[in-house]
């Protein structure tokens, strides 16, 4: 099987040399936010990458300033209340967390911006992270008036330790590229236009040297991952449950008003 890039609209490929494939999440007017279709092509791209006889290794970037500047607010209003797209979600969020995972091809992410919503889980959980020091990245759930889900609970403690991961969770705040290096959440931070370059310059390395070895060693670190799967499962369960209640609509409202939210889980 080969990749075929035809049956992608919001993602762009580019062949580099000794099997390093490039993916650039490519709608950088809305600062590449994952609507309906970016976030099920974010989802399925891995398992093709890992049958893709022609990638030994995969480096993700975003279009333009931002990498992924979360969920695109009409999806979010969208999926309010409507039992039939949150099922869907679900298993979709699944996908997206557990496909990177069990890719057998190594992932880069090369961080060039803002990481939110969809961007982050896969800035977060791929193999080998580099990201721009100004970048800003984060899990703004609990602002929208949902619970963290869709990979927070299954990576932030491994990457950042407890406390943080509590931290940051808990008040939505972000963490910019130089904090998420200090924090052990990224490999490297560099500044914004070196960024692509080192993780080309990684991917290269990563491609030409023993494909088994490499993937036999990702597949073992990952373990770690799989092991929290049962978490991961709970917290994209509750995440969904979200949904379905009053606060994420007068969260998506104060998000479109750009004031501060009201919500209805607080008014007692």
């Amino acid at each position: 099987m080969t990749l075929d890039p035809n049956t992608y609209s919001q993602l762009a490929f580019e062949r580099r040399e000794d099997g390093v494939l490039l993916i650039t999440i490519n709608n950088p007017a809305k600062y590449n936010a994952a609507d309906e279709q970016l976030h099920g092509e974010l989802a399925r791209v891995w398992t093709d990458v890992s049958k893709d006889p022609q990638t030994r290794v995969a480096v993700i970037t975003g279009a333009g300033k931002a990498f992924s500047a979360g969920g695109d607010l009409d999806m979010v209003e969208r999926l309010a209340g409507d039992h039939e797209r949150v099922s869907h979600m679900l298993n979709e969020m699944s996908d997206l967390v557990y496909n990177i995972i069990n890719c057998e091809k190594p992932i880069v992410s090369a961080i060039n911006g803002v990481a939110v919503g969809a961007g982050v889980v896969v800035a977060l959980l791929a193999d080998i992270a580099i990201c721009a020091e100004d970048a800003k990245l984060g899990d703004g759930h609990v602002k929208l008036g949902v619970s963290a889900g869709d990979h927070a609970a299954i990576i932030w403690p491994l990457l950042a330790g407890m406390a943080k991961a509590r931290y940051y969770l808990l008040t939505g705040e972000m963490v910019t590229g130089a904090e998420a290096e200090r924090l052990g959440m990224v490999a490297k931070a560099l500044p914004r236009d070196q960024v692509l370059d080192e993780s080309l310059r990684v991917a290269h390395t990563l491609a030409t040297g023993s494909q088994q070895a490499i993937r036999l060693t990702k597949r073992s670190l990952n373990s770690w991952l799989r092991t929290a799967g049962p978490t991961f499962d709970a917290s994209a369960a509750y995440e969904m449950l979200c949904f379905m209640g009053p606060d994420v609509v007068e969260g998506a409202a104060a998000l479109r008003e750009k004031r501060a939210p009201k919500f209805p889980s607080t008014q007692s």
